[in-house]
């Protein structure tokens, strides 16, 4: 019984398919949807000057760390955070997927953008990208140990932005889902706890949409640091 239900716990995160094929990649061109792009306006609504506003000030403040050069990077990072956020909320709404629950997905996100990174550091400044291995005034016996430790924690890099936001999102999902479950078996004994529960849930569904929007907001920043020790 424990284990049917563990099953059925974690059957959210599955992908779902139709005819055997996968929808992972129909569930995130989905949100492009949710983009307001009017084409066929020649002035803008209160609403794409808000959305154009927020996109400014979002990208002002992921590249301010970051040096002039690497400002070319802007137009992929804030692509990055906006079809993150628009993914992490895809599976707040009822009967719907959340593509960045997959670690598998995230994984290929954070390998890719965070290596390019690293050739970036490599081919422009070489010398100072290694010497980050490094730290100056190290002691001749500890060399080798913090070399190694150094390369672990670069190389670890991308795994733990993957599974920070893989962990973060599948958390709150389940606790979301327990919550609403708890609520609807306290329907036929007890109507106020039944209540208390359903304000707690839309208290965390309050909260998860905030998680989201920050989680996305953190992977992005993260990596625009990362492209700022290479640059």
């Amino acid at each position: 019984m424990t284990l049917a239900t563990n099953l059925n716990l974690f059957d959210q995160f599955l992908v779902p398919k139709l005819f055997g094929m996968s929808l992972l990649i129909p569930a995130m061109l989905l949100t492009t949807l949710l983009i307001y792009n009017p084409q066929d306006r020649w002035l803008s609504n209160p609403l794409t000057t808000l959305q154009a506003w927020l996109i400014a000030k979002t990208t002002k403040q992921i590249m301010s760390p970051v040096n002039k050069p690497g400002h070319k990077w802007s137009l992929m990072l804030i692509s990055l955070l906006t079809m993150l956020i628009l993914n992490n909320l895809l599976g707040l709404l009822p009967y719907t997927f959340t593509p960045t629950t997959q670690l598998s997905m995230n994984m290929a996100l954070a390998l890719p953008l965070w290596l390019a990174t690293v050739l970036i550091g490599l081919r422009n400044k070489p010398a100072s990208s290694l010497a980050h291995l490094l730290p100056e005034g190290t002691p001749t016996p500890l060399i080798p140990i913090l070399i190694l430790i150094e390369t672990i924690s670069l190389l670890i890099r991308p795994i733990a932005l993957a599974v920070r936001l893989t962990a973060n999102l599948t958390a709150g999902h389940l606790l979301m889902h327990l919550i609403s479950t708890a609520a609807l078996n306290l329907v036929t004994t007890s109507t106020l706890l039944a209540g208390l529960t359903l304000s707690i849930l839309a208290l965390l569904m309050l909260l998860e949409i905030a998680v989201a929007m920050i989680q996305a907001y953190v992977f992005t920043l993260l990596l625009s640091l990362y492209l700022q020790e290479n640059v």
